[in-house]
């Protein structure tokens, strides 16, 4: 069933499951009253233990070379996730949260200018319409919120979607030597690494109240999750793309406040989240609808194509090795 699915859409359905699983962030970081330094520390490192088990259980001894692989993306990514975590804590405690939220909206935009200008990566139209009407719904869902701050905060919170556009941009442009998409999840522990050194480094390496540890252990179980599904994304799809799935987390957080803390949207909400769910679902089906129409006339997918003729190499590459080996073995 997997495999017969177009290889966008199993990018936009891995990236919107870790979405899903980002989404009680913003809940969780309203719950806990520790400050920002111990917040992070405790974030960075949890995360950080969860995701390196995962990429040593995945690649074992394998693990530096599969580092090595993401070329300039095992620089940038991590600096760009611990950034855009840093950004997003400082900036709510600076300024009105739905300031945060609209520079956070900004990223498919940002993304997709990155895309264009750096990797030559050139959007269809109907994408440059779906990020267009997305980011005017997320931002009509903020506007509710937003209010007065200091300027710092809201350049503190423009950092966020700088860095969220880096990140998703770079590792969708490593293509790896086969082609096909690097897996840049096994940086992610070096993003956390970067992430809770600074906490340390400012006093945030101490032990916090029972009750908050219960939740910040609450989110080193759901955002190794998330992050991982994330980060997968740009393997199938652009940067641009993964950064305008990412707004779904607006519209769901809004829903988990809602529903948990009793914190009824506003009219405007309702209105920018019918914009982000319609211009997804009608984009979404009308990639279907392609799909199949060059299906029916006879064009398979074509990054289909690409990670078989990948698979392909591998196994000749296996082949060659067996053959040398039976040669020296003088079989």
């Amino acid at each position: 069933m997997w495999a017969r699915l177009p290889f966008r859409l199993r990018g936009y359905l891995i990236t919107m499951t870790g979405v899903l699983f980002l989404s009680p962030d913003a809940l969780l970081v309203k719950a806990t009253s520790v400050d920002v330094a111990t917040f992070m520390f405790w974030r960075g490192l949890l995360l950080g233990v969860v995701l390196l088990a995962v990429a040593l259980v995945r690649y074992g001894r394998e693990l530096p070379a599969a580092i090595r692989a993401c070329g300039p993306a095992a620089w940038w990514c991590p600096l760009a996730f611990a950034g855009s975590a840093w950004a997003f804590v400082i900036g709510n405690r600076l300024t009105a949260a739905g300031n945060v939220l609209v520079m956070m909206n900004l990223a498919p935009l940002v993304a997709a200018l990155i895309g264009l200008l750096v990797f030559r990566e050139r959007l269809r139209r109907q994408t440059w319409v779906v990020i267009a009407v997305c980011v005017a719904g997320a931002c009509l869902m903020a506007t509710g919120e937003a209010g007065g701050g200091s300027l710092l905060g809201l350049l503190v919170a423009l950092g966020v979607p700088l860095a969220i556009a880096v990140n998703t941009t770079v590792a969708s442009a490593q293509k790896g030597d086969r082609r096909r998409g690097v897996d840049t999840t096994v940086i992610l522990p070096l993003g956390c690494l970067a992430m809770l050194l600074p906490g340390a480094l400012l006093g945030g390496a101490r032990v916090p109240p029972a009750e908050d540890m219960q939740l910040l252990g609450a989110m080193g179980l759901l955002l190794p999750v998330a992050y991982f599904l994330i980060q997968t994304g740009p393997r199938y799809l652009p940067g641009a793309e993964v950064s305008l799935v990412m707004l779904l987390e607006t519209l769901v957080g809004t829903l988990l406040v809602w529903a948990w803390v009793g914190e009824v949207p506003t009219q405007a909400a309702f209105i920018g989240g019918g914009m982000i769910v319609a211009a997804m679902l009608v984009g979404t089906l009308r990639d279907l609808h392609r799909q199949r129409r060059k299906a029916a006339a006879g064009a398979p997918d074509s990054r289909q194509l690409i990670e078989r003729a990948a698979e392909d190499e591998d196994g000749d590459e296996e082949g060659m090795k067996g053959v040398s080996g039976k040669a020296e073995r003088g079989g």
